[in-house]
């Protein structure tokens, strides 16, 4: 049966990727069930390579390496979310292989598929991670980050063509607002049980800082506040697609929706922004007084003796 080399791969790269990540793991409950789970998935090719002999590739080895990495990035949690994104269809084409068996092999690979549909996720409920308990503090920090100094940036873009002015701009208002935000986290962490008020507040401060930073950063390395723009932009979009990423992975919603909404928001935000900021930088004068001060336009005194004229 051709489907059976498809399905032992699929196992090995499921016991690998486990196995690997038991060796990094450092706290031993883990480390348990991590190991449980690859000897789970061990057995499981087993029973298919019996059926058609496989040599694993090296895309195996990369796929599974590849896990490990993001495991590093995102917590076991996510990594094992994501494995499990796939099960379904592998029940469904467990459950037509079983129907052409009979004997010990049907009865092999039932208790495969009841494997697959209960055991790997209960086991992976035991796994008490502490970036699950405050991944909303994060999203939550990197969302709000990413729309209100898109919004800060665009805003200043219609007043200045200083690439420091809108750098300023946006460090200012992400610091005033990640402290803000982080006040409003620790606040409702003590309505909830099972989470620290402190570790709420960092985790939202600190998410929301470092997006802050990462999104300023473009106007402090180009004089040329468009490619600025567009820089700190891209840096929301990436930032954007990891979160949502992320939360799809918890969730199982779907990722290319939430990213949609996601990147719709941010560009909303920035033209709308934008727009403001030329209406009322137009109306006050704002960007002929700065390009005056900055040397572009008539001098200072010059002006003056204008007026007094």
């Amino acid at each position: 049966m051709g489907a059976a080399r498809d399905f032992a791969l699929n196992e090995f790269r499921e016991y690998l990727t486990y196995s690997w990540l038991a060796r990094v793991e450092r706290n031993p409950d883990r480390r348990r069930i991590l190991e449980s789970l690859a000897a789970q998935e061990r057995g499981h090719y087993e029973f298919w390579a019996r059926k058609e002999p496989v040599r694993p590739g090296r895309m195996v080895y990369f796929e599974a390496a590849l896990l490990v990495l993001l495991r590093m990035i995102f917590g076991i949690t996510f990594v094992g979310k994501l494995m499990e994104r796939g099960e379904r269809e592998i029940v469904e084409e467990y459950s037509d292989a079983a129907a052409r068996m009979s004997g010990e092999d049907r009865r092999t690979l039932e208790s495969i598929i009841e494997d697959e549909r209960t055991h790997e996720s209960e086991v992976l409920a035991q796994v008490d991670e502490t970036i699950v308990k405050y991944m909303g503090a994060l999203v939550l920090g990197l969302a709000d980050a990413i729309i209100e100094i898109t919004g800060a940036h665009a805003g200043t873009l219609g007043t200045t063509n200083d690439t420091v002015i809108a750098g300023v701009i946006g460090l200012i208002v992400g610091v005033s607002a990640s402290i803000s935000m982080a006040s409003a986290s620790y606040l409702q962490a003590k309505h909830e049980t099972g989470k620290s008020p402190a570790t709420a507040a960092a985790v939202t401060g600190i998410g929301y800082m470092g997006a802050v930073a990462l999104m300023s950063l473009p106007y402090f390395l180009t004089r040329a506040i468009y490619l600025a723009f567009a820089s700190s932009i891209s840096v929301g979009m990436m930032l954007a697609l990891m979160f949502t990423f992320q939360g799809s992975v918890y969730s199982g919603t779907d990722f290319r929706r939430e990213f949609v909404q996601t990147a719709l928001l941010l560009l909303g935000t920035a033209a709308l922004s934008y727009l403001l900021g030329y209406a009322i930088g137009g109306a006050l004068g704002i960007r002929s007084l700065i390009r005056a001060r900055m040397g572009f336009g008539a001098p200072i005194s010059a002006t003056r003796k204008y007026h007094e004229v």
